[in-house]
C-alpha cells in the first residue's frame, strides 16, 4: 500500500496557529520597542549594572536591606529604584519574546515546506544577536554603537515578524493578490521609489538612535533654526566618529556640544528627506488607486513630523519621545507593508475575476493593497 504524502500546503489549521503566534509576537514586539525606548530615554539603561540579573537578584532589589547589600557589591552604581524596575521590566519581556519566536520555530519545523520557513529561522537568529546586543548595551556602558545597533535589532524583529504575518495569512500563495491589470502596472512603477524611501527611513531611525545614545536630541533648543541659525557651528567628524574608543561611561553622553549640534543637524536633514519621499509616494499611490494607503503613510508622516517637533520645542518630554520611537516603528511597518503588497499583487486575467467574486475576501482592489 502506498504511503499517504501529505501536501504542505494542506494544513490550514497549521498554519492559524503559527499566524496566532507571530500575530501575539508583533503585539509583543511593542510592547519591547516601547518598553526599550522608555528605559532609555528614562535614563535607566543601566539602571541594573549586572546581566541577566539586577544586583544579583531575578528582579531587583526593593526592600531596605536588599539595597544595602547592593550598594555594598555595587559601589559605583548604587541603587535608583525609578531606574531599576523599567529596565528588568524590559528584560523579562524581550525574554518572553524570545521565547515566542522559539515556539514560532518548533511549529514551523513541524510542516518545512509551509511559507516562512527561512523567515522563520531568520528571525530566531536575529532575535538571539538581539539579546546579546541587550547584554552588551549593559556591559559596555551604554556605547552609542551598541545602543544603536540594539534600537535597529528591535524594530527589525519586529518588522520581521510583520512579515512572517504577511505571508502567513496570505497562505495559499496569490490569495487576494489580483489587481487590475492598468492599476497593477501604474503601481508596479513605484517599487523603485517604494523601496528607495523604506532604505532612507532604515537611515533615519538609525540617525535618531544615534541622536539619542549620544545625547543629543536637545543640541538644538529651537525649531526651525538651531541656537537661532540656520547652519550654525557643528563638528560633523566627531559627531559621526563610529570608531571612537569604548569609555568607563556613556550615560549622559560625552561628546562637546559642536559635536551633538552636527547630529541633531544631520537628523533634522535626515527626517526632510524622509517626509519628501514618503509625500511623493504617497501622492502616486494616490494617483494609482491606493487612496487609502496614500492616506495612511502620509497620515503616519505627519503625526511623526509633529512628535518630531514637539520634543525639540518641550524639551523632550517622556511621554512624546516614547511616542516618537513608536511612530518611527509604525512608518516602518507601513512602508514594509506597502512594498510587500505591491511586491506579490498581480495582474487581474478573465479567470481571477470569476473566482473572486465581489462576495468573497479574496478580492482586492488597489486601494485595499
Amino acid at each position: 500500500m502506498d504511503k499517504l504524502e501529505i501536501d504542505p500546503t494542506d494544513s490550514r489549521p497549521h498554519t492559524d496557529w503559527r499566524l496566532r503566534l507571530a500575530l501575539a509576537g508583533c503585539a509583543l514586539a511593542v510592547v519591547v520597542v516601547v518598553l526599550g525606548a522608555f528605559t532609555r530615554l528614562a535614563d535607566a539603561g543601566l539602571g541594573c549594572p549586572d546581566w541577566p540579573g539586577c544586583y544579583g537578584h531575578l528582579t531587583w532589589p526593593s526592600e531596605h536591606h536588599e539595597i544595602e547589600n547592593a550598594n555594598a557589591a555595587f559601589p559605583h552604581a548604587p541603587v535608583e529604584t525609578d531606574k531599576t524596575w523599567p529596565e528588568m521590566v524590559h528584560r523579562y519581556f524581550a525574554g518572553s519574546l524570545l521565547l515566542l519566536v522559539g515556539g514560532l520555530t518548533v511549529l514551523a519545523w513541524r510542516r518545512r515546506g509551509q511559507r516562512a520557513f527561512k523567515q522563520t529561522h531568520f528571525l530566531l537568529a536575529l532575535i538571539i544577536l538581539q539579546a546579546a546586543f541587550g547584554m552588551w548595551t549593559v556591559t559596555l556602558k551604554l556605547w552609542p554603537q551598541v545602543v544603536t545597533a540594539h534600537l535597529l535589532g528591535g524594530l527589525a524583529t519586529l518588522s520581521m515578524l510583520w512579515l512572517i504575518v504577511e505571508r502567513l495569512r496570505n497562505s495559499p500563495p496569490n490569495k487576494g493578490r489580483f489587481i487590475p491589470t492598468h492599476e497593477f502596472r501604474m503601481l508596479q512603477k513605484l517599487r523603485p521609489l517604494a523601496f528607495a524611501t523604506v532604505a532612507a527611513v532604515v537611515v533615519q531611525i538609525a540617525l535618531g538612535g544615534w541622536t539619542s545614545s549620544n545625547y543629543a536630541a536637545l543640541a538644538c533648543a529651537d525649531f526651525p533654526t538651531c541656537h537661532g541659525q540656520w547652519w550654525p557651528d557643528a563638528d560633523f567628524a566627531q559627531g559621526f566618529n563610529i570608531a571612537q574608543q569604548i569609555g568607563p561611561n556613556y550615560l549622559g553622553g560625552t561628546l562637546e556640544s559642536d559635536a551633538r549640534t552636527a547630529i541633531h543637524l544631520t537628523h533634522r536633514i535626515g527626517a526632510l528627506v524622509v517626509s519628501l519621499l514618503v509625500l511623493a509616494l504617497s501622492i502616486l499611490a494616490w494617483r494609482a488607486g491606493s487612496r487609502r494607503w496614500a492616506i495612511g503613510l502620509a497620515g503616519v508622516l505627519g503625526l511623526q513630523v509633529c512628535l518630531g517637533i514637539a520634543n525639540v520645542v518641550m524639551s523632550l518630554p517622556l511621554p512624546i519621545a516614547v511616542a516618537h520611537n513608536a511612530g518611527a516603528g509604525l512608518l516602518l511597518l507601513g512602508l514594509l507593508t506597502f512594498c510587500y503588497r505591491i511586491q506579490t499583487a498581480q495582474p487581474t486575467t478573465g479567470r481571477e475575476s470569476s473566482l473572486n467574486t465581489p462576495d468573497t475576501d479574496d478580492t482586492v482592489l488597489a486601494g485595499e493593497l
